[in-house]
């Protein structure tokens, strides 16, 4: 599914039924994979339906499910597979404080030849590297705090079990036929490759621009793999193949439909493989005995697509180890899935194959299928030739969990392909967290902790908008109904996985209640006593707005939105942020008469940036000031 390399496209296809002998040379070319992922939103992309979740007929929430794509374990997890997790659990923390029900599904997809080949390599059986690599991405999604609900894995009993039933659906529905193919396979990808596709061994000089190669016509043989850079092998097989063909008018409609494909730019590009030409493609291998066994034929094993694209709903059983499970009692937990996020490299594999394979098998199609951009370091595609990958752990050990969430989700247009520089992930970082949200806090709380208040707030948030002191009073509504507007367009965006979109709206309200506290200088009334309670009444107004924006933050930073929650004197709802419901903590009036608060402490301390290191060699350098911008 979700690779940490190119691989397994496997687009190559019989045309029809009646023309069983395929050629490489008759496959749909649709792009390579991209080794890193990044997604990008942006406003200016166009969006649909809200995602939400399907009453279940007696006025309660049906649970359904959210997934990121399986993510191959032929490496451990890099910064796409990390970008792509983190907002699939921004989606899920945000439609929990929605009260809905989001079963999020992430894992590993674990067979494949070139898993078996490492394995060897390595002098290990294949199943004990599959379980060190799936170790590795469990241990960053801790990290990370990604508060999945499945972590499935395709090696396991239960998910065997669900394929097999699958397939044998298939199987019957006639929809399944052998076929005999031949072409040049690159293993790194594990797919047959369109000559078309490939280089030269030009391609190997040093300095060599690939970009040439592709379009030269010099007669030279090309087996050389674009992404590889090592020459592909002659193979011919007989496998089965899928009838994809056969759904093509069913695929049309339904990839037509409003929402179905995100962003909705991308539709076109769907609808061009399907009225382009569809082919069938194979999804068995005979000499790869490093996966699910056919239930037809015990000589073949299932290929990727249909093994590793139903771990999305073998992953729904919530049984014991011991439990019995089925495909009928996996698909009643929570299927049909709410929203596929992946990468666009693998857009065709979830918009084309498998609605069509759903429908093949008569079970329900998944709702939404949002395909995000890729990632780039510096403007530059990122590689290891090129030394310039990130490494997630390492992020995370130098400027900490909230920071990383924050700049991926905050800046990066999901949707679009992006760019991660270190120096915009300081700036961002400081300007947002450190100088406007950490400041507001810091100096609101403090200085009403200073000047004997935090012990028990004379007024309430609404009684300090409410009251009539003059000219001050004006500026404090105007906070108020600024505060119920961001609300609405920051809970309207994260429906619509408009991350960036979010954030934009709740900082907006930071920086105007920072500009209030600016202009009213509570610091200098809460020292007259004449004055003293109008300087608490601004205080207490702006606190109330950080409060929402912490709140409103809290499925993009929820580490950072529990601290900032128990520093305000709310330690239930800090241990509690499952429950957390978002219309409670986004409406005015939560801060009353008599509330308090204990001695403030720096909630988010400013990053500083290493001179000339980058994230993936340099863990040494971390630097963190230990208070708020003043």
């Amino acid at each position: 599914m979700q690779s940490q390399t190119p691989r397994r496209s496997m687009c190559f296809i019989a045309a029809s039924a009646s023309n069983r002998h395929v050629t490489a040379a008759m496959r749909v070319p649709w792009g390579s994979r991209c080794v890193q992922l990044r997604g990008a939103r942006t406003r200016s992309v166009a969006r649909t339906a809200s995602f939400v979740s399907m009453s279940n007929g007696e006025n309660n929430i049906a649970p359904f499910a959210l997934t990121t794509p399986l993510y191959y374990v032929n490496a451990a997890p890099h910064m796409g597979s990390a970008y792509t997790t983190m907002a699939v659990d921004a989606l899920a923390r945000f439609q929990r404080m929605a009260g809905l029900q989001p079963v999020f599904v992430t894992g590993c997809d674990e067979h494949g030849e070139k898993i078996a080949m490492a394995a060897q390599k390595a002098g290990r059986e294949p199943q004990i590297h599959c379980d060190e690599v799936a170790a590795q991405f469990d241990d960053l999604w801790k990290k990370l705090d990604i508060s999945y609900d499945r972590f499935v894995r395709t090696t396991s009993s239960k998910h065997e079990t669900v394929v097999t039933q699958f397939m044998k659906r298939v199987i019957a529905r006639g929809d399944i036929y052998k076929a005999k193919y031949e072409g040049l396979y690159c293993t790194g990808c594990e797919e047959y490759k369109d000559p078309k596709e490939l280089l030269s061994e030009k391609s190997l000089a040093p300095g060599f621009n690939p970009a040439f190669q592709v379009a030269e016509e010099d007669g030279s043989k090309r087996t050389i793999c674009p992404n590889h850079r090592s020459a592909c092998e002659p193979r011919s097989e007989e496998n089965y193949f899928f009838a994809l063909t056969k759904y093509k008018d069913k695929l049309e409609a339904l990839v037509r439909t409003p929402g179905f494909v995100l962003p909705a730019d991308r539709k076109n590009e769907v609808l061009g493989w399907i009225t382009d030409g569809l082919r069938d493609f194979s999804v068995s291998r005979a000499n790869n005995p490093w996966g699910i066994t056919m239930p037809n034929d015990p000589a073949q094993t299932i290929y990727v697509w249909f093994d590793a694209l139903l771990g999305y709903i073998s992953a729904l059983d919530s049984g014991d180890a011991d439990d019995e499970t089925s495909l009928d009692s996996c698909v009643a937990q929570g299927w049909p899935a709410d929203v596929h996020v992946i990468g666009k490299d693998i857009l065709r594999f979830h918009a084309v194959y498998w609605p069509a394979m759903l429908m093949s098998a008569g079970l329900p199609l998944p709702r939404r299928v949002f395909g995000h951009g890729f990632l780039t370091k510096d403007g530059m595609k990122m590689g290891k030739s090129l030394g310039n990958t990130l490494d997630p752990n390492d992020l995370v050990d130098r400027f900490g969990v909230d920071a990383v969430r924050f700049y991926f989700l905050r800046t990066l247009d999901f949707g679009r392909d992006g760019d991660f520089a270190e120096t915009r992930f300081v700036d961002t970082v400081n300007a947002d967290l450190a100088n406007s949200l950490g400041n507001l806090l810091n100096r609101s709380l403090n200085l009403l902790y200073k000047n004997g208040a935090a012990e028990s707030l004379p007024f309430g948030s609404d009684e300090a908008v409410d009251f009539d002191d003059g000219e001050f009073r004006e500026g404090r509504r105007e906070l108020r109904a600024l505060a119920a507007d961001v609300a609405a367009r920051s809970k309207a965006a994260y429906h619509e996985m408009d991350f960036s979109g979010a954030c934009d709206a709740l900082m907006s309200l930071s920086s105007a209640a920072n500009t209030l506290i600016d202009i009213e200088k509570p610091w200098g009334s809460v020292k007259d006593e004449q004055r003293r309670e109008v300087g608490f009444r601004t205080l207490i107004t702006v606190l109330e707005a950080a409060r929402i924006v912490s709140a409103g933050l809290a499925p993009i930073v929820p580490r950072l939105a529990a601290r900032i929650l128990e520093a305000l004197g709310f330690a239930h709802h800090a241990s509690q942020s499952r429950s957390l419901s978002w219309d409670e903590q986004m409406t005015w009036g939560v801060l009353r008469k008599g509330h308090s608060f204990e001695k403030p402490k720096p909630l988010f301390p400013r990053l500083e940036r290493a001179s000339n290191a980058a994230p993936t060699t340099d863990t040494a350098t971390r630097k963190k000031k230990t208070a708020n911008a003043a």
